[in-house]
């Protein structure tokens, strides 16, 4: 029995779609299906740290595959993800331009559901795992490898000091910390170090974060932590 993956499915044609997807599901797959490229978009932006594979009919409805898998291939989480195209259009330059934008394989349509389904097993156990070192709290991914954070396809410049909170911030989702908590783990044993020196951090960790910065609460007579009002770990 392979190990549990997420495949996204984005199928403009509901019957076909419904159907190759409860066959995904019958086969130990989960499946986020999108019947329009708006809804694709969608679940990359929110769900991108669970997907381990797509699917995609090049023509869909607002957003087109093409653009949807450019889209993966620019993903701070997505990018190494496989991609099949999985549609009616058999002509030789549209298989061209769809292994060019980054595709790793294409199906033409009609394809049995078993075919598909070793299409997909062949992928993915040439994959390696993608997600266990990204955190991703809204829009925001952190890198824990790397050593870096993303917001939505953008790299964020942090300071090794800025890092440091955010990591210490995703990896305990459900904790307050205190300044002096802060402080220890952020403290430099050559420099002295003083409270209003937390705010500051998370003031400029804050700013760089932009419009996602309410990701980081301050918890009045507490300290800071994520803002559980808004991402439930």
């Amino acid at each position: 029995m392979h190990p549990k993956h997420t495949i996204l499915l984005v199928e403009d044609e509901k019957e076909p779609a419904d159907m190759l997807a409860n066959f995904l599901e019958m086969e130990d797959y989960d499946v986020l299906v999108a019947y329009d490229g708006k809804e694709a978009v969608s679940l990359i932006e929110n769900r991108a740290d669970v997907i381990d594979l797509a699917i995609l009919d090049i023509m869909v409805p607002f957003i087109d595959g093409k653009e949807i898998c450019k889209r993966i291939r620019r993903h701070p989480v997505l990018s190494g993800i496989p991609v099949i195209f999985l549609t009616a259009r058999d002509k030789e330059k549209d298989e061209i331009e769809g292994l060019e934008l980054g595709a790793d394989d294409y199906i033409p349509k009609p394809a049995s559901l078993k075919l598909v389904k070793a299409h997909v097993e062949s992928l993915l156990r040439r994959q390696q795992p993608q997600h266990s070192k990204w955190i991703q709290y809204g829009d925001l991914y952190l890198d824990t490898v790397g050593k870096d954070l993303y917001r939505k396809e953008e790299r964020i410049d942090l300071t090794s000091t800025e890092y440091a909170l955010a990591e210490l911030f995703f990896k305990n989702p459900k904790m307050v910390f205190s300044r002096q908590q802060i402080l220890e783990h952020i403290g430099d044993d050559d420099k002295f170090v003083f409270d209003r020196t937390v705010d500051v951090h998370v003031k400029n960790l804050r700013l760089k974060m932009g419009d996602s910065s309410n990701v980081i609460k301050t918890y009045r007579g507490l300290g800071y932590g994520l803002n559980r009002d808004i991402y439930q770990p």
